[in-house]
């Protein structure tokens, strides 16, 4: 029974502001992201030591949130940055007209049609962007090379960083949850991560951690280090 890490990227100053991040733009961390990145790869280092993790693969979203959020984990594990892997399949959902807005800008653009996205993300696109059926379509397929991997040894771990949407949908989907309530009934934190084991004998997912977020004493030392 191999496992996967599911993260979403540390925090940006959209993320921070709530304004929708997609694909359009492609911004840094925040310096709270930069402090928060740091402390993911101490937890996730504390979390392979109850891993047995004789293989190990670090896999990304090409966006610069996720690349950054990765570098400190990859660096804690001694893992040269040759060896990340890049997907574009698990770039975040396109939000199309609705990229840099807040949910209430939204909201006043578009409301019939943010009503209905609301009701329904999975088969709703955003104006002129993605469905969660479309991040599915390109995402799914990497995420089950993955946990093909992963299922076929139980000394297999994978780490992904991906993002908000991408890993609510991953994760639905995995847990065989209503795809149209992917937004509802999942909450992806800013550097938070979920843990999910796979059996090779067909037994399916196992999950074992959603959305934990890095110790409060490791986050606390990495803010306690920042400028000021």
């Amino acid at each position: 029974m191999g496992s996967l890490f599911l993260v979403r990227h540390a925090t940006t100053a959209d993320s921070a502001a709530g304004r929708n991040l997609g694909q359009s733009r492609d911004l840094p961390l925040a310096d709270a992201g930069r402090a928060l990145a740091e402390a993911l790869a101490a937890s996730l280092t504390a979390e392979l030591l109850e891993l047995p993790h004789d293989e190990l693969r670090l896999v990304s979203s090409p966006a610069r949130r996720c690349r950054e959020t990765m570098a400190p984990v990859a660096r804690v594990l001694g893992v040269g940055s040759e060896h990340i892997e890049l997907e574009r399949g698990l770039l975040e959902i396109d939000y199309g007209a609705w990229d840099g807005l807040t949910a209430d800008e939204s909201l006043a653009r578009d409301p019939e049609l943010r009503g209905r996205w609301l009701s329904d993300p999975y088969r709703t696109c955003t104006p002129g962007g993605e469905s969660g059926a479309d991040v599915a379509a390109r995402a799914m397929p990497v995420v089950e090379r993955l946990t093909a991997w992963a299922a076929a040894d139980r000394s297999r771990v994978a780490i992904v960083v991906a993002h908000n949407h991408v890993n609510r949908v991953v994760l639905a989907q995995l847990l065989g949850w209503p795809m149209a309530d992917y937004r509802r009934r999942l909450n992806q934190d800013p550097g938070g991560y979920s843990l999910v084991s796979f059996s090779a004998r067909g037994r399916g997912s196992v999950l074992r951690r959603i959305n934990a977020t890095p110790s409060a004493e490791a986050l606390r030392g990495e803010i306690e280090s920042l400028p000021v």
